[in-house]
């Protein structure tokens, strides 16, 4: 069974991929958008990564710009480059994606509408752009989409601004279009994703796998740890690999009905995912992972890495 990956390419994106691909499934294609960092060091990020880790998947080039507004991403916390690390840094590497996200996104959703069996899983991992492209342009293909997981939004407070997430606040009219669509929706949000926590004595395990590219990551890992522990807090959730275990494992995620709706407006309020849980309240239109087993997430994810590591 293939699914798709929708990626703004920083380390958690990495190690989401690497959970996705250590838990055996297929990747037919990955799309690129803005959001850790611009869109040009995002296809440098993809085609380092690609070129260090042999990736066999294709790679496509989406958006670079939000569907409204101003270009947010987050590299004042993650670097110009939107990798940050303590020593090794990804290769250069040549890039020869296409800019054809939206066309190859809509021709893998069109072979599922055409008959073949397998589910059409979507694993989003930043702006939700590229996804509001193909539900705005080609409604029909959306409606093809089996469920569509993404870490974004926050029950309780953002991290980009008070209310709001960095990936809903980055185009949060995406994540309102693709709601509208009524696409299969399921939000790893940020309260849960720091329920799974690594720590700088998580780094050692990774570097001491021993394989060709167990400096590279161990080096990487402590560079996004250290963007907490760097602000006096002990350990770091990694983000979107929490969001690749809910989706490969979704039976380790308490999974909670729930009416969710993308705030447009306010200076203080834009951004901000409102999740109204209450029955009879509103129609419910996703669902949200209310719980994880923090443990085995965590554990999950250590092992993709330290098996990436360890060849």
């Amino acid at each position: 069974m293939g699914i798709w990956i929708d990626t703004d390419m920083g380390f958690d994106d990495i190690a989401a991929i690497m959970v996705a691909a250590h838990a055996g499934l297929v990747i037919d294609g990955v799309s690129l958008s803005f959001g850790n960092a611009p869109l040009e060091h995002i296809r440098r990020n993809a085609a380092g990564a690609a070129s260090a880790f042999v990736w066999p998947f294709p790679i496509h080039v989406g958006r670079a710009a939000p569907v409204l507004g101003n270009l947010q991403t987050a590299t004042n916390v993650l670097g110009d480059t939107g990798i940050p690390t303590v020593g090794k840094a990804l290769p250069e590497a040549a890039d020869t994606f296409h800019e054809d996200a939206f066309e190859a996104l809509c021709a893998w959703l069109e072979k599922g509408a055409e008959g073949e069996k397998s589910e059409r899983r979507i694993m989003a991992l930043g702006p939700l752009t590229n996804i509001a492209a193909v539900a705005l342009a080609r409604p029909d293909l959306a409606a093809k989409i089996t469920d569509l997981t993404w870490m974004g939004g926050g029950l309780t407070a953002g991290n980009h601004t008070a209310s709001a997430e960095f990936n809903a606040f980055a185009d949060p009219e995406a994540l309102a279009i693709v709601l509208a669509h009524n696409i299969p929706f399921r939000m790893v949000d940020l309260d849960l994703c720091r329920k799974v926590l690594c720590a700088p004595e998580d780094v050692e395990p990774v570097r001491s796998a021993g394989g060709r590219n167990a400096t590279l990551l161990a080096d990487l890992l402590a560079g996004f740890v250290s963007i907490a522990t760097s602000r006096g807090r002990k350990a770091m959730s990694l983000y979107d690999a929490v969001a690749a275990v809910a989706f490969v494992q979704p039976d380790l995620a308490t999974w909670q009905d729930a009416r969710i709706d993308m705030e447009l407006t306010g200076s203080h309020t834009r951004g901000r995912t409102v999740v109204e849980t209450r029955a009879g309240r509103a129609e419910f239109n996703a669902q949200f992972a209310a719980d994880i087993d923090a443990a085995k997430a965590k554990q999950s994810i250590l092992d993709a890495l330290k098996a990436e590591a360890s060849w």
